[in-house]
């Protein structure tokens, strides 16, 4: 009996025991994931109240996060912050807190009189919260609707947004860009604001359909614009509108804290501080989670129940570790190099030979390739010196300031500017080469000449013409700002002119509005104006020899820009001719340069006559289309004036733009150019100067009366002089045909 007895004691303390372990186990649970300190409670209805928010003195942290329970509705109490009329809606300790918002209301009746209007304010100054710029948007409603939103009524910070709409039709639905809804963001850790609602015409045009305007701050996600939030009654839901807060404890970053006062930090064990606008908040380590305020408040996350491990896990404080089985190898870890069945050590060997021969032939392409760059080196090296490289630099070595407008570039510099000198970077073509378009590494865009292959004879003059041709600084002139001498033949690097040619103008089709006749003057006597300036006011003079209208660049402003100094020679100051190759274009040579070989200053002077002619004509230099003895523009035009037809050769819009003096005179002028005898050419300065004159012709009278003679001649009985002239031109000019004809 008593042995019955013993083990009935038995039986009853074990039931016991484990009736305990049922109860503590839940209590033990409960208070590792407390979110609140002992004794506090832990919501206020169906709201959580996490440390270091609190309700009542003693649980919260500091009177910032105070929370007031309202209890008046027991079945449903209501949180507030501090003792306040804002009512709390969501609290997490490492987010936003989520609060109930107001709407601002501006109503009007039929006769546009005003019923309602009511502001919407919340201040936030005196407590630890900001209204979270990243997740609130301000938002307004109507169809005439003025919407101020300032961060108080003495407006120290005034924003806002219109929004108007003639009908329903236009509004669009979940749109706020201002047609019945409008959207605007706000400044970071704003505190505090007022939204304010007027309206344009009282609602007097959409009082029928919208009576009233709408505004509030609320949570972006929240709100989806609709047709019916317009209606008197559409705005649903309009006392319960979530606004998102963000918060910080203190006024000091972890930095500070931790540098003035460390012990005053108000992060547990196993967690760390980031800095949150003017304050901090605290976050749990990783490995793991919980409250990172409470002493006990982050606990150790068991990362082996989500498996993160192919082989076998071992749960650590704060981590965890991977292993393989035996007979594996590897680090265990799924994102890892997992687990791998041992191998035969042939393996071993097979990847020790491997990499051996992954070494030798790495060796050999780096000795390869190391060469090869050795020898673009001494290339690049000998292409330079070839190329006057040495001479170059000491000669601005010599001129302080000039290495600031000429700049050596390297053959680098140029591949990377033009894509490696792809076609889709290539401008045009021509009898010196090729130019391409390239963008420097500080973004100016040029134009790069690569031009044919150069006589060797030549380099020590090319690089006294890039010394000279880079000081040239006149706005009608492209600016040389460089050379490449790395490679083969020289690549020379010029300003970008946007605007195409003064040939594609004047002839190709695809500029259909053909140049007015005020922009021809004035492109003609800036040319005038910088040949001038190279055969004239420059330090030592420069023949152009290639003067023509597909040389003449325009910018979006139509400023003309000569270019392709090519075939240009510089002329020492004691000569006035020098016997050269015939160089240039055919339609446009000096006929007495290419029967004696003699090229002077008044070469240029021809050749710029007949860009004059086609500016005037708008016929090409050569032209096949025309008659055999007129097929050169020069003769064309000579004979067209001998014969009294100038004004049926001209272009239509030169017609109807000009006084029939003025293109008499412009005409004149171009005959002159195109004299056969370069002694009886005007110089370019004195083109420019009347180029200039007859710009302003209507401005001077005086060049009515100069001209009164050519025009007689033009439009009546030729004179002697005009006839003799014409006469003399006829012989030489047929000789300069013939050998143009042998040429082709």
């Amino acid at each position: 009996m008593k042995q019955i007895t013993s083990a009935a004691m038995l039986l009853l303390l074990l039931v016991l025991l484990y009736f305990i372990h049922l109860i503590l186990v839940p209590i033990t649970a409960t208070n590792l994931t407390s979110q609140t300190l002992p004794g506090c409670r832990t919501n206020c209805g169906s709201v959580s109240i996490p440390y270091p928010f609190g309700i009542g003195e003693g649980c919260y942290l500091d009177v910032g996060f105070n929370i007031t329970c309202n209890e008046h509705n027991l079945s449903n109490p209501l949180p507030f912050l501090g003792t306040g009329n804002i009512e709390v809606l969501n609290i997490h300790h490492d987010a936003q807190v989520l609060i109930s918002g107001w709407y601002a209301v501006d109503c009007y009746n039929s006769g546009g009189k005003r019923l309602e209007n009511v502001k919407a304010w919340t201040d936030l100054s005196e407590s630890p919260f900001w209204f979270s710029a990243t997740h609130n948007i301000f938002t307004a409603i109507g169809c005439d609707t003025i919407a101020f939103f300032s961060e108080s009524e003495e407006q120290d910070f005034v924003s806002g947004c219109v929004s108007f709409c003639n009908d329903k039709e236009s509004v669009i639905e979940g749109s706020c860009s201002g047609i019945g809804c409008c959207q605007i963001t706000i400044p970071p850790q704003l505190k505090r604001f007022n939204v304010t609602l007027e309206s344009n015409d009282n609602h007097n045009k959409s009082w029928n359909y919208n009576p009233c305007s709408y505004g509030f701050l609320a949570e972006k996600e929240w709100f989806n614009f609709t047709l019916s939030d317009l209606a008197a009654d559409g705005y649903v839901d309009r006392e319960n509108i979530p606004v998102v807060l963000d918060w910080a404890i203190g006024n000091k970053t972890c930095e500070e804290v931790r540098r003035e006062d460390s012990a005053s930090l108000a992060c547990a064990p196993n967690s760390n501080c980031t800095t949150n606008g003017p304050g901090y908040r605290c976050y749990c380590n990783k490995g793991y989670q919980g409250n990172p305020y409470l002493s006990q408040g982050c606990q150790d996350i068991n990362e082996c129940e989500d498996n993160p491990c192919e082989g076998l896990c071992h749960n650590t404080i704060g981590n965890y570790s991977c292993s393989c089985k035996d007979g594996y190898h590897g680090d265990g870890r799924k994102n890892g190099s997992g687990c791998t069945p041992d191998t035969f050590p042939v393996i071993i060997v097979v990847s020790g030979i491997g990499v051996g021969f992954l070494f030798v032939f790495a060796s050999s392409s780096w000795l390869y390739w190391a060469l090869k760059r050795r020898r673009l080196i001494k290339l690049k090296e000998k292409f330079f010196q070839q190329n006057g490289g040495m001479v170059l630099q000491q000669q601005i070595a010599r001129h302080r300031g000039v290495s600031e407008m000429a700049k050596i570039f390297t053959v680098q510099d140029m591949k990377k500017a033009t894509n490696n000198y792809h076609e889709s970077r290539v401008l045009g073509q021509g009898g010196y080469g090729t130019v391409y378009k390239g963008i420097l590494p500080d973004n100016r865009v040029v134009a790069i000449k690569k031009s044919k292959i150069m006589n060797q004879s030549q380099i020590i003059q090319f690089i006294n013409e890039v010394d000279i041709l880079s000081q040239i600084n006149h706005r009608n002139v492209v600016k040389l700002l460089g050379c490449c001498l790395e490679t083969e033949v020289p690549l020379l690097v010029y300003e970008f002119i946007s605007n195409g040619t003064l040939f594609e103008h004047i002839h190709d089709e695809r500029h259909a509005t053909s140049l007015s006749l005020e922009n021809r003057l004035r492109i003609a006597a800036e040319t005038a104006g910088s040949l001038s300036y190279l055969h004239s006011a420059h330090s030592i003079p420069i023949l152009h020899r290639d003067v023509k209208s597909a040389n003449i660049l325009l910018d979006d402003n139509y400023t003309a820009k000569v270019s392709d100094f090519g075939a240009s020679r510089l002329v020492p100051l004691e000569e006035t001719q020098m016997t050269t190759l015939v160089q240039g274009t055919l339609g446009y040579l000096d006929p007495e340069c290419f029967q004696t070989g003699q090229l002077t200053d008044k070469s240029d002077v021809y050749s710029f006559g007949v860009v004059l002619a086609e500016l005037l004509t708008g016929e090409k230099p050569l032209s096949p289309d025309r008659s055999e003895e007129h097929r050169s523009l020069a003769m064309y035009f000579i004979a067209s004036m001998k014969e009294n037809r100038l004004f049926q050769i001209l272009e239509d819009r030169v017609v109807n733009e000009g006084q029939r003096e003025q293109l008499v005179a412009v005409a004149e002028l171009t005959r002159r150019c195109l004299k056969v005898k370069g002694e009886e050419r005007p110089t370019m300065k004195q083109v420019a100067a009347e180029l200039d004159g007859l710009r302003k012709f209507q401005e001077h009278p005086w060049v009515q009366g100069k001209q009164q003679e050519e025009t007689e001649s033009l439009l009546g009985e030729p004179s002697n002089r005009l006839v003799g002239n014409a006469s003399g031109q006829d012989s030489m000019e047929s000789q300069f045909m013939m050998s143009l004809e042998i040429a082709r």
